[in-house]
Parts: structure tokens; C-alpha cells; sequence
């Protein structure tokens, strides 16, 4: 099994400028938000991918499921301006 710490370290490790926020209630099933200035101008895909490459191995083994949303500090902002 694997903490939320240690995969958010690895998040923050591999994608500096990010803000990382990683729940699990089992720590085999996670949920992570990861926003970050790296995920402009990509698509989702590219956005995802970036954060598994920072995982690493774990995920599909330790890491039973990850439901992950990745946003850009403007989508993040937007996003929070419309919960307010």
C-alpha cells in the first residue's frame, strides 16, 4: 500500500510549480487534484499523462484507481470564481 503523502511528494517532485491535493480513504483508491502552469496548451490526455510519468510504477499496481483532475491555474481560478 502507499500513502496520498508520498504519491503527492512525487507529483510535486516531478511538476514543481504545481499545487497537489491527494485524498484516499483505503490508500489503494485516490483521488488527486493537480493544478499547474506545465498543462497549458496541452490536452488532457498530454495533462494526465505528465502526472502518471510522476507516479510511476505504482499506479495499476499499489495504485488500484486514481480519479485525477488536472487543471491550469486560469481553469482553476475559473472554477473557483463560479462555486462562490
Amino acid at each position: 500500500m502507499i500513502d496520498a503523502s508520498v504519491i503527492q511528494a512525487r507529483i510535486q517532485a516531478a511538476i514543481p510549480d504545481a499545487i497537489v491535493e491527494v485524498v484516499s480513504d483505503d490508500n489503494v483508491h485516490f483521488t488527486a487534484l493537480v493544478v499547474s502552469s506545465a498543462f497549458e496548451g496541452k490536452r488532457r490526455v498530454a495533462q494526465h499523462q505528465l502526472v502518471y510519468r510522476a507516479i510511476g510504477p505504482e499506479l495499476g499496481n499499489e495504485i488500484h484507481a486514481l480519479q485525477l483532475t488536472t487543471l491550469t491555474p486560469a481553469e482553476w481560478q475559473a472554477q473557483n470564481a463560479d462555486s462562490e
